[in-house]
């Protein structure tokens, strides 16, 4: 399989040697999967992204492995998950994987950005927004047009972040 491939060795973590986590809906909705491509193709440019096969446009609702694989496709994503330096989740079509990988993503203490496109309609999930703690877990409403402002703003600020936290470890 691509993905697989694509993440074999993660001595290759991009540009910003980070490992990147993305989440979106496969079997409960393929809509959004353009939307899945642009975030994908933006998250490139801050690290390697682990996950790049729910962004494919041949993947269906029925997944990227045949039937009967779902052990093998729990465990290996949570692999990935575990590999992770940051979750990415695009939360505004329903999933329970997704769901069910952020769940996990909490556990293991990663950083968590979702995102919601409140213009679709439809209220996310209590569980999702209300684990929000604007700084660990954060839920960012967003529209179409301000994807990439969005991410580029949300890496600067990690950037930022782990800068200022290395300066503060410096000798004076």
């Amino acid at each position: 399989m691509a993905a697989a491939g694509a993440h074999g060795e993660l001595g290759q973590r991009g540009a910003q040697g980070r490992a990147l986590y993305f989440c979106g809906s496969i079997r409960g909705g393929r809509q959004d999967q353009a939307l899945y491509a642009r975030i994908l193709s933006r998250l490139r440019r801050f690290g390697v992204v682990l996950t790049e096969h729910v962004a494919a446009a041949g993947l269906s609702e029925q997944g990227e492995e045949p039937p009967g694989a779902d052990k093998l496709i729990h465990d290996r994503d949570l692999a990935w998950l575990q590999q992770a330096d940051m979750v990415v989740a695009e939360v505004t079509q329903p999933s329970l994987g997704v769901g069910y990988e952020l769940g996990r993503a909490v556990a293991l203490n990663k950083p968590v950005l979702c995102l919601f496109r409140p213009e679709s309609g439809r209220v996310l999930s209590a569980m999702i927004r209300g684990a929000a703690d604007g700084s660990r877990f954060q839920v960012w409403d967003y529209d179409e047009g301000q994807l990439e402002a969005l991410l580029d703003r949300y890496f600067k600020a990690d950037d930022s972040e782990k800068g200022a936290a290395a300066s503060d470890q410096e000798p004076n």
